[in-house]
């Protein structure tokens, strides 16, 4: 007689949309991925539309060089310059605030965001419709050189480069 299935395993051999992970990109990468929502209590995820990203640069900066007087909590700032692009056909949202981790081989994943502006350029932070972009940057705090940035747990994430 043969066990019975694992309903639990079966759920999870087929993960839902929110389970995807984006792509994994260096300097000059361009990668796309889905916009995933869901209903009005968090549940039911779908895939409504799809974004590109391209990482234009990645620039480590003292804090005078982005006009402020605070020092990095994490211990170092990076500008991570970026295009996004709705390729999908339905409008979305992108909102780094509080969703954006950076993590190495040795530290564990820690918040990432911070409130020192948006670097140069206009704010990544909108409304896409489909066919429009912009690219701006985000101004992070990271615990070094290196290590991944990640957007929205795996939406995408970005390999910071060592120097």
């Amino acid at each position: 007689m043969e066990p019975a299935a694992d309903p639990v395993a079966e759920e999870s051999a087929d993960p839902s949309p929110s389970a995807s992970e984006g792509p994994s990109l260096k300097v000059g990468d361009t990668g796309t991925y889905d916009v995933v929502e869901t209903d009005e209590y968090g549940e039911n995820p779908s895939v409504t539309t799809k974004m590109q990203v391209t990482v234009k640069g990645a620039k480590y900066v003292t804090p005078s060089e982005i006009d402020t007087t605070n020092e990095p909590k994490l211990g170092q700032y990076v500008v991570l310059t970026l295009t996004l692009k709705n390729v999908g056909k339905k409008p979305a949202d992108f909102a780094a605030y509080g969703v954006t981790t950076w993590e190495s081989k040795d530290t564990a994943a820690q918040d990432a965001t911070t409130l020192e502006g948006v670097g140069e350029g206009p704010e990544l932070d909108t409304t896409y419709k489909p066919g429009q972009s912009v690219t701006g940057s985000l101004v992070l705090d990271v615990g070094a050189k290196g290590g991944i940035v990640s957007y929205d747990g795996d939406t995408f994430r970005v390999e910071l480069p060592t120097s």
